[in-house]
C-alpha cells in the first residue's frame, strides 16, 4: 500500500525534528533487582538519547539531511548531548542552551539476559516550550516534521505551520500530556507505543483501538510498535503487520529502539517505499540498534542496513 500523501520536493531538509534530547546513564545488571536488596552492576555507560533527537540521528546516519530543534541545559551533560547531535552531522541551528537549566537525565536499568530496560528520568521544567517559544521557521523547511509531543501546545503550533507549508507531520507519542487532543488531528503519521491507544481510548483490543484513534482524529496513518511482536499500522481501512527481526548477535539493550523504528519508517517514506516495505525497514533499523548499549551507539548506516537484508535473503534468517 502506498502512503496516502505526497512529500514536498523543494525543501532544505529531508526531515526536521522537534522535541526531547537526553543524557542516559545505562546500568547493566544480571537480572532486575528485587525490592530492598543490593546488587553489583555489570557495566555502566553514559550515552546520548531522547526521542526526536535520536530519530534525527537515525535518519542522518541513513543518508538523509536533517535538522533538530530542542533545548539543552548549560551543564556538562548539555555539552555532551549537544555535541553528540552536532557530531553526527545533524543541523543544530535551532537548538537552544538554557542558562542555569539541567539537561534531561535518565537512569536506565538493563537486564543482561533480555536487553529489556527500565527508565527513570527527570526533565527540568525550564527546558519546556510554550507555544510562543516554538521555532516555527524549522517546521516549514523539511519534507517531514517529526515530533515527540512532550510540549503539545508548542507542537501543535509547529504542526500547523508545517502543514500550511506542505510538510508531512510525524509523531511519536507514548503518554497523554495536557493539550495533546489539540495536536492529534494535525498529525499525518501517528506511530505510538503499544500502551498508548488503550490509555487514550479505553479500548483493550489493539486493532479496535487503532480504528478508534483514526475515527477520532483523522490521522491518515496510525500504528503502534509492539516490541518482540513487531508493529502494526492501520491505513485506508486496512491493517498492515510486520514482524520484528532477531537482533544480530543477540539483544543487548532496547533503549531507543522505538526512536530507531520511527527513523526507519520515515526512511522508507523518504525513499518512496510503500508502507509494507517501510515497516520492514523500521523493524530492521530497530533490531540493529539493539546490538549494543545506548539509544544511538549501533544505529545503522545505509550500508549496514542493506547488508542486513542481503544476509537475511541469503540465509533466510
Amino acid at each position: 500500500m502506498r502512503f496516502p500523501f505526497r512529500l514536498s520536493e523543494n525543501k532544505q531538509f529531508d526531515a526536521v525534528g522537534f522535541g526531547l534530547n537526553a543524557v542516559d546513564h545505562l546500568i547493566v545488571v544480571p537480572e532486575y533487582p528485587v525490592f530492598d536488596t543490593k546488587m553489583r552492576f555489570l557495566e555502566h555507560r553514559q550515552t546520548a538519547g531522547g526521542q526526536s533527537a535520536t530519530t534525527m540521528v537515525t535518519l542522518q546516519r541513513l543518508g538523509f539531511k536533517t535538522a533538530y530543534a530542542g533545548r539543552f541545559g548549560s551543564d556538562v551533560e548539555g555539552e555532551f548531548g549537544l555535541a553528540s547531535v552536532r557530531d553526527e552531522g545533524v543541523d543544530v541551528e535551532f537548538v537552544e542552551v538554557i542558562e542555569g537549566a539541567r539537561t534531561q537525565l535518565a537512569f536506565i536499568i538493563i537486564e543482561q539476559r533480555s536487553g529489556e530496560r527500565t527508565i527513570i528520568w527527570d526533565r527540568d521544567e525550564r527546558l519546556a516550550y510554550k507555544p510562543d517559544d516554538a521555532p516555527i521557521a524549522l517546521a516549514t523547511i523539511g519534507r517531514v516534521l517529526h515530533l515527540d509531543a512532550h510540549d503539545p501546545p508548542a507542537c501543535a503550533r509547529m504542526a500547523r505551520a508545517a502543514r500550511d507549508s506542505g510538510t508531512i507531520v510525524s509523531a511519536d507519542i507514548d503518554n497523554i500530556y495536557e493539550g495533546l487532543l489539540e495536536l492529534l488531528p494535525l498529525i499525518d503519521i501517528l506511530i505510538v507505543s503499544k500502551e498508548f491507544p488503550h490509555r487514550l481510548s479505553g479500548i483493550s483490543d489493539e486493532r479496535a483501538s487503532l480504528v478508534e484513534l483514526k475515527a477520532r482524529y483523522g490521522c491518515p496513518v496510525v500504528g503502534m510498535t509492539r516490541g518482540l511482536r513487531g508493529a502494526i499500522v492501520y491505513c485506508e481501512g486496512q491493517f498492515i503487520e510486520s514482524p520484528a527481526f532477531e537482533v544480530p548477535g543477540g539483544c543487548r539493550d532496547t533503549t531507543g529502539a522505538g526512536d530507531a523504528f520511527r527513523g526507519g519508517f520515515l526512511y522508507g517514506l523518504l525513499k518512496d517505499e510503500d508502507i509494507e516495505s517501510s515497516l520492514g525497514l523500521a523493524n530492521a533499523v530497530a533490531a540493529l540498534k539493539c546490538r549494543d548499549l545506548g539509544a544511538r551507539t549501533k544505529l545503522p548506516t545505509q550500508g549496514e542496513l542493506s547488508k542486513f537484508f542481503t544476509r537475511k535473503d541469503a540465509t533466510g534468517l
